[in-house]
């Protein structure tokens, strides 16, 4: 028998894997992968243009297989690097235009993803998981 403990981490993970996959299939039609999709998400929602290695943290992956992902955003016309002011062994992502409407497309989907999955959703006990489950990453992120 599992403990409650370890129910939660595989539901937890179970649940976002299948999000991840529930949202993929809408995006087939965009003929490109989960990581091309999500770093173009991940690139459209930063205040500032992110690095390399931020979208790489945001997005889960190490930072070589970031740039091959980069690398296939960029010769697709989507995404664009360009140098830091600051430091120069840096790039900094940004979308480009076509860029810019994939994610249009991707956060329409998104949406209606999750409009379809939370439709039954009792709205208090969703913002308690949202705010234990803020609370779990903000304590990972910060190396508890």
């Amino acid at each position: 028998m599992s403990t409650i403990e370890e129910r939660f981490s595989a539901v937890l993970h179970g649940s976002a894997r299948a999000w991840r996959l529930a949202i993929d299939r809408r995006l087939r039609h965009l003929g490109i992968s989960q990581s091309s999709w999500m770093a173009i998400a991940l690139t459209a929602k930063e205040k500032e243009p992110p690095s390399q290695t931020r979208l790489a943290s945001r997005v889960g992956v190490e930072d070589p297989t970031m740039v091959a992902t980069i690398d296939r955003l960029v010769k697709a016309g989507y995404m664009v690097r360009t140098p830091s002011a600051t430091d120069r062994r840096v790039k900094l992502l940004s979308l480009t235009e076509s860029g810019m409407q994939v994610y249009r497309s991707v956060k329409q989907e998104a949406d209606a993803v999750r409009g379809e999955l939370l439709a039954k959703a009792d709205p208090a006990v969703l913002a308690i998981v949202t705010g234990f489950l803020e609370q779990m990453q903000s304590d990972i992120e910060s190396g508890l």
